[in-house]
């Protein structure tokens, strides 16, 4: 009996909190976050919260907000719910970008100190530091669980880290200041953008080889674009690419990397994020001090949102 009740916990998915419905937007130079009604498009609450907010996320029941804090060196963890900033948690030097692992632990970049760090939200416990290249930016947790990459701005490279036992497995040479990194769902393949040489990548997960690049995205797009964050929709079909300085989304095909179609945003477009249901994407534009709400479907923006100062990163609750 008691084999067939731990069998029956395992298969339990893990318990969500209720959608807030809601969009966070975090503002660089305002060291303040945004929160938008995503049924509504209009500005809720500003929080502020510190020092140089740019990477944000959600724990894995989305109950909480957490934010990376640079000047503070530290991780912020605001209620999904109350919006209420409940505390700060030491993370090392420099923060700037993060995943959450489904088991909770938040992997983080510390810029200055070429690390990245593993930190237990809970106890505040930092569990492991890895060398990685200089200036670490993107992180991102694979589909499986089992690993965490790293991009490293200065060193042009794609880190792989082992969750595991924290060691790092392997370095993937790829364009000139790497930034962001997206998933296949079955986890065989990852995308990297890479700003400086305009280029977006495709890697097999396997034998961390590329396996596909797109070096003319200023031929075919514009001059200016520097390809920062990278989203695939939920159908597996498209990915969703800011083009930075390129003022404009990009929609790729994620086999050939081909582009399917723009929309045109605001200035320095830098974090995207999706609604659940990928008929909505969110970008933030730094300089406008905006976020643009974009209808994915007829793949134009369709709305501005006033948010603070230098809107960096974004994530939706709906």
């Amino acid at each position: 009996m008691l084999r067939i009740l731990l069998l029956v916990l395992l298969l339990v998915p893990q318990m969500v909190a209720e959608p807030t419905y809601r969009i966070f937007v975090t503002n660089e130079a305002g060291d303040s976050v945004t929160v938008i009604d995503s049924r509504t498009d209009k500005v809720e609450k500003t929080i502020e919260v510190g020092g140089r907010p740019r990477g944000i996320g959600f724990s894995p029941d989305r109950s909480k907000v957490y934010v990376a804090l640079g000047n503070e060196n530290a991780i912020g963890v605001i209620d999904a719910a109350t919006l209420e900033l409940e505390r700060k948690i030491s993370a090392g030097s420099d923060p700037e970008a993060f995943a959450v692992h489904p088991n909770g632990t938040i992997y983080l970049s510390n810029e200055d100190d070429g690390l990245a760090t593993a930190l237990n939200p809970d106890s505040g416990e930092i569990l492991a530091e890895i060398k990685v290249g200089l200036e670490p930016e993107g992180v991102g947790v694979s589909p499986d669980g089992k690993q965490v990459l790293v991009t490293s701005e200065s060193s042009n490279m794609v880190h792989v880290i082992s969750v595991d036992d924290s060691k790092l497995v392997a370095n993937v040479l790829v364009g000139a200041r790497p930034r962001e990194v997206a998933f296949s769902p079955d986890g065989g393949y990852f995308w990297v953008t890479s700003e400086v040489a305009g280029h977006v990548s495709k890697v097999d997960r396997t034998t961390n080889r590329i396996v596909t690049v797109n070096r003319r995205l200023r031929r075919e797009i514009n001059p200016r674009v520097k390809p920062k964050g990278i989203l695939l929709s939920p159908d597996g079909d498209r990915l969703y690419v800011s083009m930075g300085r390129g003022n404009a989304v990009a929609v790729l095909d994620p086999d050939t990397l081909e582009v399917q179609g723009t929309v045109g945003t605001g200035v320095r477009t830098w974090g995207i994020a999706l609604s659940r249901d990928g008929k909505r994407l969110y970008a933030a534009n730094g300089p406008d001090g905006t976020l643009s709400v974009v209808d994915t479907e007829a793949l134009e923006e369709i709305k501005t949102i006033p948010t603070g100062e230098m809107p960096w990163g974004v994530v939706v609750d709906d």
